[in-house]
């Protein structure tokens, strides 16, 4: 049985929205990708109308909706999770929580290092073999990510830090998503943004 799948993500600089149609295989009726790490919130409702509008699909016909949860930056990572846990509670269908990482990797064949900013001079990491990760996803300096991948995908500017091959998966596509999804009759489960650590704005100490 075919399913219509609307798929976001906005974990990384760019704000993916795409339409998918899931049957035998995974066909992407429209995507819709802004690459802007200040704009996630301005963007990402658009970029879903247009999606929809350029797959000829009606929202009402949407059947699922995968949201990629990080890891990434706090903010970028609430206005995807709470744009995608509205629509499904909108339309009564289930949300389906992945990992960005995982969306990037998928597809990738042997040894891979997925790698995305952190900001702090920092990465997200995980590695994959086949793409199944099989180690990560974490948060470290470039240099304290452990070795072994015969290849690196992901943000460029980061990927360049390591001496290896470079793959062209740089963002979570929509593909992506939805081939992270690993059991689409699984229950559906809460939401959980993947941060790996504390936001960057604290509440100011009380006074006394």
């Amino acid at each position: 049985m075919s399913r219509l799948v609307l798929a976001v993500d906005t974990a990384t600089p760019a704000v993916t929205a795409g339409v998918v149609r899931l049957g035998s295989g995974i066909e992407v009726l429209a995507e819709q990708v802004t690459v802007d790490p200040r704009a996630h919130a301005e963007t990402l409702t658009p970029n879903i109308v247009g999606a929809l509008a350029d797959a000829g699909v009606e929202v009402g016909a949407v059947d699922a909706v995968v949201v990629g949860c990080g890891p990434g930056p706090f903010t970028g990572l609430r206005v995807g999770m709470a744009t995608a846990a509205a629509f499904g509670h909108a339309l009564g269908v289930p949300v389906y929580g992945v990992c960005s990482l995982d969306a990037i990797a998928a597809g990738t064949t042997g040894e891979v290092l997925v790698v995305t900013d952190a900001r702090r001079r920092e990465v997200y990491w995980a590695r994959y073999r086949d793409g199944v990760r099989v180690d990560g996803p974490a948060v470290n300096a470039a240099m304290d990510v452990p070795a072994g991948a015969g290849a690196v995908a992901g943000s460029p500017e980061h990927a360049a830090l390591f001496e290896l091959p470079r793959l062209a998966p740089v963002y979570p596509s929509v593909t992506g998503l939805v081939a992270a999804v690993s059991d689409w009759d699984a229950a559906r489960e809460p939401l959980v943004p993947l941060y790996l650590r504390r936001p960057d704005a604290k509440p100011s100490a009380a006074k006394r």
